[in-house]
This record gives structure tokens, C-alpha cells and sequence, in this order.
């Protein structure tokens, strides 16, 4: 391998793992978020579409 082979192996590398970070940091961040959506439903907060729908 030459050098410019192993600096594209590494950025081709660098990139993916970041891009695994991003998508995992959003799971994450979803599974929170709707964990909190849930707590704050079952404690009897509806969010605002909801009441639009109700109206309509």
C-alpha cells in the first residue's frame, strides 16, 4: 500500500466512524425523547396537535 492509499483508507475510516457517531447519538436522542413524550402523557399533558384534532 502506498501512502495515498493508506490517507484514503483513513479518511474513508475517520468518515464512517463519524457518520456512525451522528447516527447513533440520534437514535439515542429519539429513544429519549419519546421516553419523555410518554412520561409526559401518561401524566396527563397532550401535545397541541393533539387539541387541534380534538376541535376539528
Amino acid at each position: 500500500m502506498t501512502t495515498h492509499d493508506l490517507y484514503v483508507a483513513a479518511a474513508y475510516g475517520i468518515t464512517f466512524l463519524v457518520l456512525a457517531g451522528l447516527i447513533g447519538w440520534v437514535l439515542l436522542d429519539q429513544h429519549a425523547r419519546r421516553r419523555e413524550l410518554a412520561q409526559l402523557e401518561a401524566a396527563g399533558i397532550r401535545r397541541r396537535s393533539a387539541r387541534k384534532a380534538e376541535k376539528s
